[in-house]
Parts: C-alpha cells; sequence; structure tokens
C-alpha cells in the first residue's frame, strides 16, 4: 500500500500558487507516494486522518499564519487530537517579514496536537525570489523521499 502525503497550503497569489506548486513537484518525483493537494478552507481532519505525514504552507499575515490555516485548525484540531500523534510534517512559510510570529503559532499548535517536524520550517523571507520555488520543491521531494523509505 503506498503512503500518502497531504499537502495543505494557502496560495492567495500566483506567487504563493508556485510555491506550493513546487512543494507538489517535490512531492510526486517521489512515485511511491500519493499525494493530495487540498487548500486550507476545504480540508478537515477526515483529509488528515488518512495521511501518513502532512506539509502545512501559508503566508505571513500580520505576524501570523493565514486566516484560511488558522481557520482549518480551528476546525479540525479537537478532532485530530489523540488520533494523529508524531504525525510527520513540514511547514513552508511565505514571508513578507520575518516569518518569525507565523512559525511560532504553527509549531504551538503542532505541540499541542503532538506532531512531529521532520525538519526545519522553510522559510521564504522578504522580496519575492525565484530560489524560493527550489527551496519548496526540495521541501516536497525531501518529505516524500523520507516517507517512502519509511524513515518517517
Amino acid at each position: 500500500m503506498s503512503k500518502r502525503l497531504l499537502i495543505v497550503a494557502h496560495a492567495p497569489s500566483e506567487n504563493t500558487l508556485a510555491l506550493r506548486t513546487a512543494v507538489e513537484r517535490g512531492a510526486r518525483s517521489e512515485t511511491a507516494i500519493e499525494v493530495k493537494v487540498v487548500a486550507p478552507l476545504q480540508a478537515g481532519p477526515d483529509d488528515v486522518l488518512v495521511a501518513d505525514a502532512v506539509i502545512l504552507g501559508t503566508t505571513e499575515n500580520l505576524g501570523y499564519m493565514s486566516g484560511a490555516l488558522k481557520d482549518f485548525f480551528d476546525r479540525s484540531y479537537n478532532a485530530l487530537l489523540d488520533r494523529t500523534q508524531a504525525l510527520p510534517c513540514a511547514v513552508y512559510i511565505r514571508a513578507g517579514s520575518d516569518g518569525t510570529g507565523t512559525r511560532r503559532g504553527i509549531e504551538t499548535i503542532l505541540t499541542g496536537l503532538r506532531w512531529r517536524m521532520v525538519q526545519e520550517p522553510l522559510i521564504c523571507r522578504g522580496p519575492w525570489q525565484p530560489a524560493f520555488v527550489e527551496q519548496c520543491e526540495g521541501l516536497g521531494a525531501a518529505l516524500a523521499a523520507g516517507l517512502a523509505a519509511g524513515i518517517f
């Protein structure tokens, strides 16, 4: 049975859509992994419960995660609590500023859920750079490869 990777990512602009697409492309480079991409406002606990790992993507909005990703957590948290402990996850943030508040907010929720961050959050900070796309593709590929290899 193939492993399932869920990508829940807010992509309100052309640039953030390029990042989400890059994460997906990287994840799909691992053919043994089933990849599902869902926008945060459409994602829910049922999507997470069938996933073997999750990648979360968000913009930095006023020093915090997007309202859409926060809404996903608000609707899903209680249903996932005690049912998804140690779920491997990774995070990428498109931050116009420094991303610190966004990272802290997400990490607080993930600590409560007891999910396991399998790599440092990727923070694409400052003015747009094409290198962000490569970094996001690498994040998707690394998580998918770890999942396929049974490391996570």
